[in-house]
């Protein structure tokens, strides 16, 4: 069975940060394309950042890029986001993905991933 589980989120201050996980199992994650996703309450869902299993090239939404980093631990087989300077518009269910792409990953929307971790809730409050 392929499986993707996450850590739990949490509530984070303003500024704080948080590292979310995703492990996975049945498979090596190191051969597929990853990514993380969120939803907020009452909008779609957004990708927040992928990488590309065949350069490792990475791609971040305009309203992460310099606070987040996706990563990826081949000998854990996990994938990380690491997210920074949290902001209150931060704040949603983020869920991890991967899938094998032939391209890179910024070319593949969220319907195209067919793996999924269970999803977890962020809340950046004070």
């Amino acid at each position: 069975q392929l499986l993707l589980v996450e850590s739990t989120g949490g509530l984070v201050q303003p500024g704080g940060s948080l590292r979310l996980s995703c492990a996975a199992s049945g498979f090596t994650l190191n051969y597929y394309a990853i990514a993380w996703f969120r939803q907020a309450p009452g909008k779609e869902r957004e990708r927040v950042s992928c990488m590309s299993s065949h350069d490792g090239s990475t791609y971040y939404a305009e309203s992460v890029k310099g606070r987040f980093t996706i990563s990826r631990d081949n000998a854990k087989n996990t994938m990380y986001l690491q997210m920074n300077s949290l902001k209150p518009e931060d704040t949603a269910v983020y869920s991890c993905a991967a899938e094998r792409l032939a391209l890179s990953c910024q070319y593949y929307e969220s319907y195209e991933y067919n793996l999924w971790g269970q999803g977890t809730q962020v809340t950046v409050s004070s």
